[in-house]
């Protein structure tokens, strides 16, 4: 049984540059930029909406949506002084601090904040977070309801006939 191998190992260590040769630099003068656009070195991109990391429930951000529906011109709707106090005292019911309300539901401090001090702007979604991690039923903003028409009062059902359905047989 042979104990070594007659082939010598050899490994080279060196750098190797597999991509193109010579390194890029980078242009600094509008001349170098024109230039190196042209020969296809450089690609630029717009990107439209980006940069923001605001978020989606934040006061200063106004929507289209919104200010449609605001009944007065320049007035959006805030958050009901009823929904802000029942929200502090369920807050302060389970012991805990805005910061830490916040982050159970994945929200800004600030917009718990918000939603205490009245200033917020109601989001459905949000209070259903809050609703379920406070264990309460909170007062929601609720739109108006028309009044009942006239006509719509409940007539009492015929004889002989089934809700929906064909005649009766006798």
């Amino acid at each position: 049984m042979p104990t070594g191998t007659n082939v010598a190992i050899t490994q080279d260590w060196g750098t190797v540059n597999v991509g193109k040769s010579g390194a890029y630099k980078k242009p600094t003068t509008s001349h170098g930029i024109d230039a190196a656009r042209k020969s296809g070195k450089l690609a630029t991109e717009r990107r439209y909406g980006s940069g923001g990391n605001a978020s989606a429930h934040s006061g200063t951000v106004m929507s289209a949506r919104k200010l449609e529906e605001a009944t007065d011109v320049g007035k959006i709707a805030k958050v009901d002084k009823s929904l802000s106090k029942a929200i502090m005292q369920a807050r302060m019911a389970k012991k805990m601090t805005q910061k830490d309300l916040a982050t159970a539901i994945n929200e800004k401090p600030q917009v718990v904040a918000q939603y205490e001090s009245g200033k917020a702007v109601p989001n459905p979604q949000v209070i259903s977070k809050l609703e379920r991690k406070l264990g309460v039923k909170l007062p929601r903003p609720g739109k108006s309801k028309a009044p009942p028409k006239n006509g719509a009062a409940k007539k009492p059902a015929k004889a002989g006939l089934t809700r929906g359905g064909p005649a009766k047989r006798r």
